[in-house]
């Protein structure tokens, strides 16, 4: 008879399980992204945010990203106090201040994108293999299961 450790590891909820805390772990490191900082997950996407949205002012900052102004404005105060972003007053609107990366934000961010290249390459080197339809059904599984598990956690946002 098979034992039950055995078992539980021959199930797909369990290995995903795994994989999930292997990615938690992953999310929860801190990077430099080439530059002497080390930058958390959500300092990092903020910083991108920032690039991709040129302009942007910590209302609409929070507004895209669905978080409070509060929360938007104490990683910007940590990514400033870090040398990579800078405040500008908006022209348009004087008592507005618009964000905007320094070369350090600037070398961060390249580093972040070409971090993710290394990410995709990675995923599509394991399914360099799979038929078209096998790499479909995996999307559409990881699609609903993201849903699922967004209801399951009570709807909050990824």
């Amino acid at each position: 008879m098979m034992n039950m450790k055995f078992k539980r590891r021959t199930k797909i909820s369990c290995t995903l399980l795994r994989v999930m805390s292997e990615l938690s772990k992953f999310d929860k490191q801190t990077r430099r992204y080439g530059t002497d900082e080390h930058l958390f997950d959500a300092e990092i996407h903020m910083i991108k945010s920032v690039k991709e949205n040129e302009g942007i002012h910590v209302t609409g900052l929070a507004e895209l990203l669905g978080v409070t102004k509060g929360a938007v404005s104490q990683i910007i105060m940590k990514l400033q106090k870090k040398g990579m972003i800078i405040k500008d007053t908006d022209p348009h609107n004087l008592s507005r201040l618009m964000l905007r990366l320094t070369s350090k934000g600037e070398t961060a961010y390249l580093h972040h994108e070409k971090f993710h290249q290394e990410l995709d390459d990675l995923v599509n080197e394991i399914l360099d293999e799979a038929t078209e339809d096998n790499k479909a059904f995996l999307k559409g599984f990881l699609d609903s299961l993201e849903e699922k598990l967004r209801d399951f956690n009570g709807g909050g946002k990824a």
